[in-house]
């Protein structure tokens, strides 16, 4: 059982998908940190100066200066602003890898093949005739051993 576990650890699917989660928990945190620290300000600055992190509803019907303050008290939020920025950060790395699943598929495409003809020249009198033929309809020749 030791040996199975070891061969089905070492193949090369396992190792590409452990790398791929490693590299897309990195992704993932550049892409909050562009979100919240590059994309949102400017955005709340637009919108009046709203902190999208600090956007909430507390379920108590009290108000409360920040989402800290209201779980400080222990009430219960719902907090719409920090989901706007977790929605952005699904979008943009959404984007992201669309956009390189996009190029991967650009780079690894193959050119369709030729479709195989339909017909072939026969060896004696240069008629075209059909690839499966046996015999030329023109001279009547035998063209199965000039095929």
């Amino acid at each position: 059982m030791l040996q199975d576990f070891r061969k089905f650890i070492t193949r090369g699917n396992v190792v590409e998908l452990a790398v791929g989660i490693v590299i897309g928990a990195a992704f993932t945190g550049v892409v909050t940190s562009f979100v919240n620290d590059v994309l949102m300000p400017p955005i709340g600055l637009a919108l009046g100066g709203a902190n999208f992190g600090d956007l909430f509803v507390a379920l108590d019907g009290r108000s409360y200066p920040s989402v800290a303050a209201a779980r400080a008290a222990g009430a219960a939020t719902l907090n719409y602003g920090l989901f706007v920025n977790s929605l952005l950060n699904f979008l943009i790395v959404g984007f992201a890898v669309f956009l390189l699943v996009r190029a991967l598929t650009r780079v690894t495409a193959r050119p369709a093949a030729a479709p195989a003809p339909a017909s072939r020249a026969c060896p004696y009198c240069t008629l075209s005739i059909p690839v499966g033929a046996t015999r030329c309809p023109q001279c009547t020749s035998d063209v199965r051993a000039a095929a």
